[in-house]
């Protein structure tokens, strides 16, 4: 599998990512990484039906991306994964699926996080999920829209 995009995004598919982020990623593919939407039949059915046209859509829980990942019969296809937020990516490169670069582009405030940027918010588990990912030499990058610059995330944690 040839990952062409890793972008966090708890809108999921969304204009942004309708219109600009899945031209910018050329994929085949837009599999979304969750195991909460993965369970979740009514969400994974509307973000599924907010494809793009002529992009296929996934929602599959982590461990079913771990391993359709390490599936030969994939090993030419091209995807975009989209994730609701950095623990599920870490769990994901965990298992053993090379992630060198992550998008940050929107994590919304709720209660019990702090907002860093305008469109990102943050807990304890996303800093050190974020942390860990750096330490092991993934590239953060926060990038709201396509027109920002690139921004080396780790300097907000």
């Amino acid at each position: 599998m040839i990952i062409n995009l890793v972008r966090i995004d708890d809108r999921l598919i969304h204009g942004q990512v309708t219109t600009v982020w899945t031209k910018e990623a050329k994929a085949e593919r837009i599999i979304i990484v969750s195991d909460e939407v993965a369970n979740d039949q009514i969400r994974s059915a509307l973000v599924k039906q907010a494809a793009p046209p002529g992009i296929k859509v996934s929602v599959v829980s982590i461990d079913k991306a771990a391993a359709v990942y390490k599936n030969p019969k994939y090993e030419n296809d091209t995807v975009f994964y989209l994730f609701t937020n950095p623990t599920d990516v870490l769990r994901l490169v965990n298992a053993d699926v090379p992630i060198k670069e992550v998008n940050i582009g929107g994590m919304s405030f709720k209660e019990g996080k702090k907002q860093i940027t305008k469109a990102v918010s943050v807990d304890e588990n996303d800093i050190s999920a974020f942390k860990k990912m750096h330490e092991m030499g993934i590239n953060l990058c926060l990038k709201a829209v396509i027109t920002d610059p690139n921004v080396d995330f780790i300097k907000f944690l």
